[in-house]
């Protein structure tokens, strides 16, 4: 493919040699250069591409994209832009042949609700005929095949090679998670969404790292409505106004508010054995009555969302009734059944708001007892130990403190820190430090009419340790246990426990 081709929707400048020159690949990584390349300097956290230049010419680069200046061969076209990150991602949809021109894409950002809704999107959709592919916190999905996820949302280039290989698969739509740092660091640019949605904003993701300040998080997030032709936003969000100042985009609304366009109506909590969920009735531009298998108020938010989104494909009532009683998010507010005399569920809540939201919800289930086991990462700031302490002292009746992802940290230190947390309560609990020890407990002692939640680490299967990723999946434990209880249970002289 020629240089001129690639360039064809930017703004820049040749400083040195052709854009007639042929190009063989396009890589950001300098370690990838090869004969032919076109390599794109980025500046990251840890390393600037602009220092690898000469490194990327010796490997046989024929052009680089750079936005400070460089010293090369003067055989090598050097192309300056503003900002390479946002060159990268015109480069990559241009290098993909604009894949996103074959499918109806659609955008989900906001501090919570993401992952649900893009499932529930999927489920939608899926259940009407439609062949969708999915980008998001857990996996990437793209046909029958599912890509463990290292971002929220992967690099431009990346985003732009799924959209290929889901185009070539025969995919109709996708789906995907947009979060605030793929939005600053243009990852989603290089295309227009279809749909952008906005589901809600808190204060979150604010440190070094991330974003400076709450106003530079939410400007990020708001990104998105510049970026879409439909957008799509939560009337209900106390940063409404604020959110769709300045949007380039036609703007619909849905939410509980008078005010909203799609509108959730006569919510009912449903709670049966080892069951939790909801119902309502959904008003405005449609009309018809929603029951799902995920309990809690943040259920009808997300529910409501996805029902936004797929009326624009002109799904049947009955397709988006049916396909949101089976939809299902592999550790969000996930069932696991156990007994018939308890609750037992997996969530990823990680931080002290996620926590609080989901035992809030929880609470007004009103369980016998709510019950809690959670640890917290390690080499992660100790403040969200405090935290999340304080919240699981306060709003659950009983707390099992145990360990999540110690990493180089020990876990008995991490625990003591959830300790002083939940000290500041009159918060009962109990400390088991190994996992599975500790749900065995969980199980062992639930009571009819508890809800216990296995807080913490929801989809991931894996716990890391001092750099090592050893595998664990709750739900692998949860099924060993079981049957170590059965085992001992069939022994002779032996009473079940």
């Amino acid at each position: 493919m020629k240089l001129a081709e690639l360039l064809e929707n930017l703004e820049y400048e040749c400083l040195q040699g052709s854009v007639d020159c042929e190009i063989s690949s396009l890589v950001y990584d300098s370690r990838k250069a090869e004969q032919g390349s076109l390599f794109v300097c980025i500046r990251g956290a840890v390393s600037d591409g602009h220092a690898y230049a000469a490194k990327v010419c010796e490997a046989g680069a024929a052009a680089l994209v750079v936005c400070d200046n460089v010293d090369v061969p003067d055989n090598v076209t050097v192309i300056k832009v503003a900002d390479t990150r946002y060159a990268l991602a015109f480069l990559s949809a241009a290098w993909f042949g604009h894949p996103a021109r074959r499918l109806k894409t659609i955008g989900i950002t906001g501090t919570k609700g993401k992952t649900t809704t893009t499932y529930m999107v999927k489920s939608i959709l899926e259940n009407a005929g439609y062949r969708v592919g999915l980008i998001g916190t857990i996996e990437a999905v793209i046909g029958d095949e599912h890509i463990p996820a290292a971002n929220t949302t992967p690099e431009s280039y990346v985003i732009q090679e799924y959209f290929r290989r889901m185009a070539d698969a025969g995919c109709d739509a996708v789906v995907m998670e947009v979060s605030s740092q793929g939005l600053m660091l243009h990852r989603t640019q290089g295309f227009v969404f279809d749909y952008g949605i906005f589901t809600n904003i808190e204060p979150d993701h604010i440190g070094p790292n991330e974003h400076r300040d709450f106003d530079h998080y939410l400007a990020c997030k708001a990104l998105l409505l510049r970026q879409c032709h439909v957008g799509i936003v939560n009337r209900d969000d106390r940063h409404f106004d604020r959110i769709v100042e300045g949007c380039t985009c036609k703007l619909e609304t849905y939410g509980f508010s008078d005010e909203a366009d799609l509108r959730a109506a006569s919510p009912v909590l449903v709670n049966g054995e080892g069951y939790l969920g909801i119902s309502y009735h959904v008003k405005g531009l449609l009309d018809f009555p929603v029951e799902i298998d995920i309990p809690g108020r943040f259920s009808i938010y997300n529910s409501l969302t996805a029902i936004a989104i797929c009326r624009h494909f002109n799904v049947s009532e009955d397709d988006m009734i049916r396909a949101l009683r089976e939809a299902r998010v592999k550790g969000r507010v996930e069932l696991v059944k156990v007994s018939g005399k308890f609750t037992l569920m997996i969530d990823y809540a990680h931080n002290a708001m996620a926590l609080e939201s989901l035992l809030t919800t929880l609470r007004e289930y009103n369980p016998q007892r709510l019950v809690c086991l959670f640890g917290c990462g390690g080499n992660r700031s100790r403040d969200r130990r405090f935290e999340m302490g304080e919240v699981s002292g306060r709003l659950a009746d009983f707390t099992i403190i145990t360990s999540d992802n110690p990493r180089y940290e020990e876990p008995q230190a991490i625990i003591d820190d959830i300790r002083t947390g939940i000290s500041r309560t009159d918060g009962k609990y109990i400390e088991i430090t190994d996992r599975k020890e500790a749900i065995a407990y969980a199980i062992h002692h639930g009571q009819p009419g508890d809800i216990v939640v296995l807080a913490g680490k929801g989809h991931e299967d894996y716990q890391e340790i001092r750099g090592v990723k050893y595998p664990m999946d709750e739900r692998d434990l949860i099924a060993q246990i079981l049957a170590e209880d059965a085992a001992a249970s069939e022994k002779p002289g032996t009473d079940n426990i």
